[in-house]
């Protein structure tokens, strides 16, 4: 069931690959919950001109975030360390940002990609 207003994303469809983006931060959410067998939430809002998706797990939380965009590095075993990286070059290419953080609202972490509305 949709949560919130209706919303179109504008730009070149073709241009925009939705694999490594979404569907990367909502495995990677998935995956660290499955350690905790907690929960995946995904959520939306409008922010003035931008659309902003939010993915919280209830995982065990980000250990640290200095090198989360960095390239090749990973966690993960069998992690390619390209996901992350990829999902944030795409938003940006379109206007957005990817952000990661542990939660302030309990465990886990909550993955925040904003595109232009």
């Amino acid at each position: 069931m949709p949560i919130g207003p209706s919303f179109q994303l504008l730009g070149d469809i073709a241009g925009f690959s939705w694999g490594p983006g979404p569907f990367s931060l909502l495995r990677n959410a998935a995956d660290a919950s499955l350690t905790t067998r907690g929960a995946v939430h995904v959520g939306w809002r409008r922010d003035g001109n931008m659309i902003e998706i939010w993915i919280k797990d209830d995982g065990p939380g980000l250990a640290g975030t200095a090198n989360l965009f960095v390239p090749f590095f990973t966690t993960k075993p069998g992690g390619s360390g390209i996901g992350l990286v990829l999902s944030r070059q795409i938003a940006e290419g379109h206007g957005g940002a990817l952000s990661l953080e542990n939660r302030a609202d309990g465990q886990g972490c909550i993955a925040c990609l904003r595109l232009p509305a």
